[in-house]
């Protein structure tokens, strides 16, 4: 059985692009699972990029990971996480995901290399 796995809207950017990393990700996918939060993120940059809104979210469901709503235990873990990962610049977005990972006792799969440094209690993969 794969680890779990939550991917982080730069992952599952990775992976509809075919950037370098997404070959990882594919890898994953079977036991993958993304915030809705971050698929606002991923749907807003590809709309930004010039995709039509039915497009964009074309090629999101395509990709077939499925989503994890976004719930309040979830808020309570990425509310906490603000102390620890403000230095590091990262966004509610990002705090969605690893609370959700932490949630889920899963790795987490991002092109972010600070998070590697954060140390919130997850494993994390850089993907490239």
């Amino acid at each position: 059985m794969d680890s779990p796995a939550v991917l982080d809207a730069s992952a599952l950017l990775a992976l509809l692009r075919n950037e370098k990393g997404a070959a990882t990700v594919y890898a994953c996918l079977s036991a993958a699972v993304v915030s809705t939060v971050n698929l606002a993120e991923v749907q807003s940059k590809l709309v930004a990029a010039g995709l039509s809104e039915q497009d964009a979210w074309w090629h999101i469901a395509e990709a077939g990971c499925p989503s994890a709503l976004f719930d309040e235990e979830q808020a309570r873990i990425a509310g906490g996480l603000i102390r620890i990962t403000r230095p590091y610049g990262l966004s509610l977005g990002d705090r969605a995901c690893l609370a959700l990972a932490i949630q889920r006792k899963a790795t987490v799969y991002t092109t972010d290399t600070t998070w590697k440094n954060v140390g919130v209690g997850v494993d994390v993969e850089v993907i490239r």
